[in-house]
């Protein structure tokens, strides 16, 4: 095979929906290394609808960064020549991580006057937005599903009619990598492994040194969370700054930039900040992965102004994907997947399970000034990728927290022969004796893993939980209504062939205090995708009865993807 040449493909590539891809021109300083002897166990793939690359724009080098180019391109070229005779773990094979609806999909213009089958509640207007992983170029080498681009999918609902439109979040590395016309940025979880890892660490940083890529103004993808606060729209990931979207009155997406909340954000923000229905503050939190304070918290008042940052001392770098508010606390896991770097020179991932490590949970007031008022209280074996919500227990002297054990908790990021489990469970963090207890809420074996409660109730005592149904793992075949008091369980099963992604809980009106009769009172909204037709489509569930209200049939296939929000029509024209 010829890395410039024509590739020859088998039926059952074929059959599995592999696509040869054409592959864009090199920039002009790019080493063209033939390798058609070399024995090829990687064979690349394309998606059956895949994500075009534009025509790229070549720098203007001056003859120094021109020679400097030509001799980084030659030892990336030799690197991925020398890589092609390496099995890839499958949390890293691209012909894995975006098989099947993970495909990408190319960006697409508003599509107004969508076919509905079933009648869109009158009281929904606004758009959902939900966002996901997308790569725009093909990976060539390892990749993980979270390295892939960020792309917005939003559906725009008014008078009982649907436009849809997806868009690229036009991150910095997307759109230096747009302009080179191949990928050059490092993929965090896919690509750095082992001494290949290191390699490609160091390659980037010598295009950067050498002002070939520009590796100063953050190389995130912004595919995971969406948030909407103080007037914008934004998307994050938790190795960068967000980036503010713009909704247009149309239903399309623009993106208006790195966001550092006008100068006072210098660290990454994680993708679930929390945001409270009651002050309408936002808490967020920032790791760093390689040197100290590796964990720190903030807040930002409703009109974006940013509280001092709070470090917290952690012994080692750690996974924070999510943490959890109550009324008065910020409730903080300190588990045990962690990043050791030094894993790397041994041929690892950095991301591991530390068994020697104890999980722990930290209780912190919201307004701390001082690491010393975090309350530690361990918590054996407790890995929650997400929390779904928490709440003080005053009578008990305790904190609720409700969130998704997974085990084993590395799963996600490293090769495992264990079925991974993700179980629904209460934990109960007395801050009196500072002892943790914890139960599963559910006599069901079933994965439960990404979705939400009211977000009207967050970081109040909540009955219910809208859960995906992980089954078979990792594809979504519906998902659950769970009522946390009873552990009583509904399902609304897709059926089929058709799997979807994150159950998203819009609330038709205030709550009635704890626990009140009327907390399920709105509509689930879900993207869904029906992989013997290849269709996707949007579908409304009424809450309360989990009855079917509408089908919004999209016209472009929605790759199964992470979260998303809904902006309210009225909050469409106050946007920043």
């Amino acid at each position: 095979m010829s890395m410039t040449g024509a590739q020859t493909w088998s039926r059952a590539h074929i059959d599995l929906g592999f696509r040869p891809i054409k592959r864009q021109p090199k920039i002009k300083c790019t080493v063209h290394i033939d390798v058609t002897e070399l024995p090829v166990k990687r064979p690349s793939f394309t998606p059956r609808t895949a994500a075009t690359p534009p025509q790229h724009n070549p720098l203007r080098l001056n003859i120094f960064q021109k020679a400097a180019a030509i001799a980084i391109d030659a030892v990336e070229s030799a690197l991925i020549s020398r890589e092609q005779d390496t099995p890839l773990p499958k949390t890293a094979d691209p012909r894995i991580q975006i098989a099947g609806n993970y495909f990408p999909v190319p960006e697409f213009p508003v599509r107004k006057c969508l076919d509905v089958e079933g009648t869109i509640p009158d009281c929904i207007d606004g758009v959902y937005v939900r966002n996901g992983a997308n790569p725009m170029f093909e990976p060539i080498a390892g990749h993980h599903l979270f390295d892939g681009d960020g792309m917005v999918h939003a559906v725009k609902i008014t008078n009982g009619s649907a436009s849809y439109a997806c868009r690229f979040t036009e991150t910095e590395r997307l759109i230096q990598e747009k302009r080179l016309g191949r990928p050059v940025f490092p993929k965090a979880i896919g690509e750095l492994h082992g001494h290949s890892g290191i390699a490609r660490l160091m390659l980037f940083y010598a295009r950067g040194l050498c002002g070939l890529v520009n590796n100063q103004n953050g190389v995130g993808v912004a595919n995971a969370g969406l948030v909407y606060f103080n007037n914008r729209l934004l998307a994050m990931s938790e190795d960068d700054l967000p980036y503010q979207l713009k909704i247009t009155q149309t239903g399309d997406l623009q993106t208006v930039g790195r966001y550092d909340f006008d100068g006072q954000l210098q660290s990454s923000m994680i993708a679930h900040p929390k945001l409270d229905p009651v002050t309408k503050e936002l808490h967020a939190l920032s790791y760093d992965v390689v040197k100290k304070p590796y964990l720190k918290y903030f807040r930002f008042s409703p009109d974006g102004v940013k509280s001092p940052e709070l470090e917290i001392p952690l012994e080692t770098p750690t996974m924070i994907h999510d943490f959890a508010i109550t009324e008065n606390f910020v409730v903080i896991p300190d588990q045990q997947v962690v990043f050791k770097l030094g894993e790397m020179i041994a041929g690892n991932s950095p991301v591991v399970f530390d068994g020697g490590k104890v999980s722990r949970l930290g209780i912190m007031p919201k307004d701390a000034t001082e690491a010393s008022e975090v309350i530690w209280v361990n918590s054996p074996e407790t890995f929650c990728f997400h929390l779904w919500n928490a709440w003080e227990s005053p009578e008990t002297e305790e904190v609720v927290v409700i969130g998704s054990c997974m085990s084993p908790a590395d799963s996600i990021f490293n090769e495992r022969d264990e079925s991974l489990r993700s179980v629904l469970t209460e934990i109960r963090i007395n801050l009196r004796t500072r002892e943790a207890t914890r139960r599963a809420l559910l006599d069901d074996d079933v994965n439960l893993e990404i979705g939400m409660v009211n977000r009207n109730r967050l970081g109040r005592k909540t009955r219910f939980a809208f859960l995906a149904i992980a089954d078979p793992w990792p594809k979504v075949s519906g998902f659950a209504k769970v009522d946390l008091f009873t552990g009583e369980i509904e399902k609304y099963i897709y059926g089929g062939e058709k799997y979807g992604g994150e159950p998203f809980f819009l609330p038709g009106g205030p709550v009635d205090g704890d626990g009140g009769e009327n907390e399920d009172d709105g509509y689930i909204f879900t993207h869904v995708h029906d992989e013997e037709k290849e269709t996707s489509e949007l579908q409304i569930i009424n809450a309360v009865n989990l009855t079917l209200e509408a089908k919004i049939k999209l016209p472009s296939r929605v790759p199964y993807g992470f979260h998303g929000t809904f902006v309210d029509s009225s909050e469409l024209v106050e946007q920043s």
